[in-house]
């Protein structure tokens, strides 16, 4: 059984005598994709890549593979993963690491019979490791299945939270979607203002800095990804819009100067704010029941 866990560092000596394990990544020429090979193949795994021309050897390159994990853009997920189940032996355990996690873990249990976890890993592909990362553990069906894998990554400092995919979802409604577009706002923003960025580097307050060096690395990413996570679902379409509004709202009492009304709003808000709420995680299992839960696949498949 997998359980939330703090942060748990494990001696390199350990990780040095691990089980090599075949693991087939479908996307792994991506910039996530390579960031998993490597680090698997730096502790001794047998790690092999499926690419969109590769699919002529789909069998050889998923049948014999203890572990395949899914990482190619959100839109193409469902298609990959119907797509790569037909070649997988019944004890393949399969995941998927993308950005939503409902519609893929569906897909996964409907298409494929063995054991079958979604992954969120809350980082991008800069980073060098997965010291001090977070991943968020969707569990699908067998997941002893993948305790090898959560040791692995838990040994290198990930902490792991696990979730329902479906409030992973509504959580990432606000943790990414909402983010990503408050930031991509500014960003366009700041650019049409055409500012001279590093003179007011130059007498900013620390919090500014982060702030655009934040900027700076949404804006070193790839397009489609940041377009992506903001467009992923309707839930996360409707939140932004719904933020949209919320600032036209402030900046008209903005523009009215209206003092009293922003003040009230921000007192509205510091309640909110002091509240405490504490939240003990469980990990519910994803029975066949709940395999039947509607949802639409995205027919488009090109990686």
């Amino acid at each position: 059984m997998v359980h939330s866990c703090h942060t748990t560092l494990i001696p390199e000596s350990v990780t040095n005598h691990v089980k090599p394990r075949q693991i087939t990544i479908i996307g792994g020429r991506g910039r996530m994709g390579k960031f998993f090979k490597e680090q698997f193949s730096a502790v001794g795994h047998n790690v092999r890549v499926l690419e969109q021309d590769d699919w002529e050897y789909a069998d050889q390159l998923l049948n014999q593979a203890e572990l395949v994990l899914i990482s190619v853009p959100i839109k193409y997920t469902v298609d990959v993963i119907q797509r790569a189940a037909k070649y997988l032996a019944s004890t393949t355990a399969l995941c998927d690491i993308t950005s939503i996690k409902t519609q893929p873990t569906q897909a996964m249990l409907e298409y494929h019979p063995g054991p079958v976890m979604g992954l969120h890993p809350m980082f991008g592909p800069n980073i060098k490791s997965f010291l001090g990362q977070k991943v968020v553990v969707c569990p699908g069906r067998n997941e002893n299945s993948f305790q090898w894998l959560l040791d692995f990554i838990k040994s290198q400092g990930v902490e792991v939270i696990a979730c329902t995919p479906e409030e992973h979802d509504r959580m990432m409604v606000f943790v990414q979607a909402t983010q990503h577009f408050l930031r991509f706002s500014l960003g366009v923003f700041l650019a049409q203002t055409r500012i001279e960025l590093d003179r007011s580097l130059s007498m900013s307050t620390p919090n500014y800095r982060k702030e655009i060096d934040i900027l700076k690395s949404l804006f070193s990413q790839n397009p489609n990804l940041c377009v992506d996570i903001m467009l992923a679902t309707e839930e996360r379409c409707q939140a932004i819009s719904s933020l949209a509004n919320t600032y036209s709202r402030l900046a008209r009492l903005v523009a009215r100067k209206d003092r009293t009304a922003l003040i009230q709003e921000f007192e509205n808000t510091q309640g909110f704010f002091k509240e405490e709420k504490h939240y003990s995680p469980t990990l519910p299992t994803i029975t066949k029941k709940d395999n039947k839960r509607d949802f639409e696949p995205q027919m488009h498949f090109n990686t």
